[in-house]
């Protein structure tokens, strides 16, 4: 099926970005379920007590509402996050709201948590064949919400039953006011009481509560999130989001647009980010690595930097979804390379 969707890349490019998104979900939509040969054994990587086939997942934003899970999985990725998911229904910022930049292999979007609303996804995550992998949910709050901890809890509730793993998104730049959340002053209380939405909606085996945070916090942020994260019981990080900085080094003519940046131009900074919170955690929690991923190395440099588990996105609008078996395989031969008879091996590595 990765071949099949590859050789669309050129045709999806044409349309407008976020009409090709639609497109692509369309696409799968009709698509029998694709199947993939099982993954080396060097290649399996345990985390909160789960065993994950491989360490490559897709990251939140493409599937917002759960519609193509089970066809992600014909790609070959080892897990799946779906989402923003919002409480309520919402259109998210006026369009346009996505731009690519491929001079510089990313994208800009200020898309403000377009989303179906919790009721939509949890009715999908219901029906969908559970068997067919791992699936992470990301949960925001509406824009326009008097009381934003209680919008997380109303993500939690609804779909902690459905998720192999919860992540709390406080770190998009698009929604007014929601990065504030970051701080210490807000972390403690907020995480309790998702902590006790989870137990109350899934008593015998809670999911996961991962923070996914952003790429531009201050050095005095980054040490209060190591240490609310460890003392409060959350269960991992996300490492990172998207960046409202613009490196000089941008080329495309789109790279004024307001937003979040993702892609290659944020390799080097989700990735010292990435070492710094494994360092300041002391390797206690798992981490997931995201931001710029486009080939097997940036993978592996990632898990070596102390990341368990790696999402991409943005290289997949450029290179396509066979560059899912293309990063695993590099892992394997880069592993293998390193003396680690498993990619677990790797994972901090370069920290040593």
């Amino acid at each position: 099926m990765a071949a099949l969707t590859d050789l669309a890349l050129p045709a999806l490019r044409a349309l407008p970005p976020e009409a090709a998104h639609r497109a692509s979900l369309f696409a799968l939509k009709l698509l029998p379920q694709g199947t993939v040969a099982a993954d080396p054994s060097a290649l399996a990587v345990r985390a909160w007590g789960r065993v994950f086939p491989n360490p490559v997942g897709l990251a939140a934003g493409y599937d917002k509402d759960a519609e193509v899970v089970d066809a992600l999985f014909g790609f070959g990725f080892g897990f799946i996050e779906v989402g923003t998911v919002t409480p309520l229904p919402q259109s998210g910022n006026p369009k346009p709201r996505l731009f690519r930049l491929s001079e510089d292999g990313a994208a800009i979007n200020r898309l403000g948590f377009n989303s179906q609303g919790i009721a939509a996804v949890a009715r999908r995550l219901t029906s969908r064949n559970r068997s067919r992998g791992i699936v992470g949910v990301n949960i925001g709050r509406n824009k326009d919400t008097a009381d934003p901890i209680a919008d997380y809890e109303k993500g939690v509730a609804a779909l902690a039953p459905y998720a192999d793993y919860l992540a709390v998104n406080v770190s998009s730049p698009n929604t007014p006011g929601l990065r504030d959340m970051q701080r210490k002053a807000v972390l403690p209380e907020f995480i309790a009481r998702l902590q006790s939405a989870r137990a109350k909606a899934t008593p015998r085996r809670p999911p996961p509560l991962l923070l996914k945070i952003a790429p531009d916090l201050e050095p005095q942020a980054r040490n209060e999130i190591a240490e609310v994260s460890l003392f409060s019981g959350l269960d991992g990080l996300i490492v990172s989001n998207s960046t409202v900085t613009r490196p000089t080094s941008l080329k495309s003519a789109q790279a004024h647009e307001a937003g979040g940046l993702t892609g290659k131009p944020l390799f080097a900074p989700s990735t010292a980010l990435l070492s710094e919170m494994y360092r300041l955690t002391g390797g206690r929690l798992p981490l997931i690595g995201v931001g710029g991923i486009a080939s097997g190395a940036d993978a592996y440099a990632k898990i070596r930097a102390g990341a368990t588990l790696v999402q991409l996105y943005t290289a997949l609008v450029y290179e396509g979804p066979g560059l899912v078996a293309r990063i695993k395989a590099d892992l394997v031969r880069l592993a293998a390379r390193d003396g680690f008879k498993s990619i677990g091996e790797a994972i901090g590595a370069g920290l040593q």
